[in-house]
């Protein structure tokens, strides 16, 4: 028997119901109940995805420059600049991926790369004037709108949201499994 929505009304009407029930009767391991949290968390993702995009291109950035803009500037006054390693294994990117940020980011002027004090086979990466001009500009701003789209949540929600996709994440692995 297949498992039910929680509540149907979060369903769009009708049709998208009745295609899932159709799935549900074909595969004894459908699960409705999950097929409609993924769905949900999907859209969102994509929603925010979507929204950080717009507002960030707004001030010529990709998510992922503003993420190694971020990094390099909340630690250059602790850690000094740091290697493509480093960004790359904080900021969840290949090497490859952070070296092709890197890239652009240098050429607009935003990062200059030095040689490693330590080892001559490696560099560093500091932040150029005008990129934390742009970066203490931009900041307020997008901690306000951060604040908002998040206001609404109760301290709890706030612990209970991170909680659970924490969990969520625990699982990613099962999809990326061949």
């Amino acid at each position: 028997m297949p498992t039910r929505p929680s509540n149907p009304s979060t369903l769009a009407a009708g049709p998208r119901y009745e295609r899932l029930q159709r799935l549900a009767q074909r595969f004894p391991e459908f699960d409705a109940r999950a097929i409609e949290t993924c769905i949900t968390l999907l859209r969102a993702s994509h929603d925010l995805s979507s929204a950080y995009e717009a507002h960030l291109g707004r001030h010529g950035l990709s998510l992922g420059r503003f993420t190694v803009l971020v990094r390099l500037y909340s630690t250059e006054d602790v850690e000094g600049a740091l290697t493509p390693a480093d960004l790359a294994e904080s900021s969840g990117v290949s090497r490859a991926t952070m070296t092709g940020l890197l890239d652009t980011l240098e050429k607009d002027g935003l990062i200059s790369r030095e040689d490693h004090p330590e080892d001559r086979r490696m560099y560093t990466v500091r932040l150029t004037s005008k990129a934390r001009q742009l970066v203490e500009g931009m900041l307020p701003d997008h901690f306000r709108r951060i604040a908002a789209l998040m206001a609404p949540l109760s301290e709890e929600e706030h612990t209970t949201l991170r909680a659970l996709l924490a969990k969520v994440s625990e699982g990613l692995h099962l999809l990326k499994e061949p």
